[in-house]
């Protein structure tokens, strides 16, 4: 059976704040026009987007976040499912991103940017996806530009027991293959990746208990640069999948070890929200503090965000689906 089929790339951290504050992250990466082709290269888990991963909880139909830079906007189907997101950063300039759905499974995406009020055909690129499950999966993506130039096709192989193993790229330039290993030693669990042989990536998994006989789960990541490491990312996750800390990593090359550069640690409050940020590098510390105001009390949305000491803060505009409108879409 031949079906259409995509999952989104699930977003990593950025600016030390994992799910907590995906809206940044999501339209720069977005914008580049390539979020579901070439990214895959070095991608992690690959999902489909949905309320849950704006931090928001209920039957949410849209939300506008206001931030310092522009508005971006979500736009929700009655299940939950992204069906839109803009990002505009002013009257004339926008990008926009909106997803068709077969079922629950998406099979197009459109990515639109437009300058000057208007629609930019070089960068605005279609995605187009199929499945086909008749032996182990295999996803098919297909990428034309607005000016219908094939821009490039990728396909992504998983196993038997639905690993992504292997993602083949082909454009006008050539054929490049990326091969993902698994491995197993001593209950630690290892995911590297290969572009043509050459290593790119490994993510190693383990588990490990802290004082409070909580069990945590670390995450290293390393990047390399022409079969050298480069980058190192260390994550820890808590209960309900809540980052804890997070520390990039240097390689010193005469040291021949990583060295680190910066470190992220998160404090929550008993309704799972972030409430204190603190930074450190080799020579400085700081400490950011979250400040919340609610929709419907501590068990509502937020709708405002400070943050301390700059007094910088974000709100959101929800609007929520009603019996009538989820029945009638």
């Amino acid at each position: 059976m031949v079906e259409p089929f995509f999952m989104l790339w699930e977003y990593s951290v950025i600016l030390g704040m994992e799910k907590n504050c995906p809206y940044t992250f999501l339209f720069t990466f977005l914008s580049i026009g390539t979020l579901f082709g070439p990214v895959f290269l070095s991608a992690q888990e690959i999902k489909i987007f949905t309320r849950t991963d704006f931090d928001l909880k209920g039957e949410v139909k849209s939300c506008l976040v206001i931030t310092d830079y522009g508005r971006e906007e979500y736009d929700f189907a009655p299940n939950g499912l992204l069906v839109k997101s803009v990002t505009r950063y002013n009257d004339t300039d926008s990008d926009i991103s909106s997803y068709k759905y077969n079922n629950d499974h998406l099979t197009e995406n459109r990515v639109e940017n437009y300058r000057n009020g208007k629609l930019d055909k070089t960068t605005s690129l279609i995605h187009i996806y199929t499945i086909d499950s008749t032996a182990t999966k295999k996803i098919s993506e297909t990428i034309f530009s607005y000016n219908k130039e094939f821009m490039g096709r990728y396909e992504y192989q998983y196993d038997s027991i639905n690993r992504l193993i292997k993602i083949k790229q082909v454009d006008n330039e050539g054929i490049d293959e990326t091969r993902i290993e698994y491995s197993i030693d001593k209950g630690e669990t290892t995911q590297t990746y290969f572009l043509n042989d050459m290593v790119q990536k490994s993510i190693r998994i383990s588990f490990k208990k802290d004082k409070n006989n909580t069990e945590n789960r670390t995450e290293l990541t390393k990047e390399y640069l022409n079969g050298e490491a480069t980058i190192a990312i260390e994550k820890v996750f808590g209960p309900g999948n809540k980052i804890l800390s997070r520390e990039k990593f240097n390689f010193d090359a005469e040291a021949k070890k990583f060295v680190s550069q910066e470190l992220w640690v998160y404090n929550y409050d008993d309704a799972g929200m972030i409430t204190q940020l603190k930074t450190k590098t080799p020579k400085t510390e700081s400490i950011k503090k979250y400040i919340y105001q609610f929709d419907d009390g501590d068990n509502g949305n937020w709708i405002k965000k400070i943050i301390t000491p700059e007094n910088s803060y974000i709100t959101r505009r929800i609007q929520y689906y009603t019996a009538e409108n989820i029945d009638g879409k």
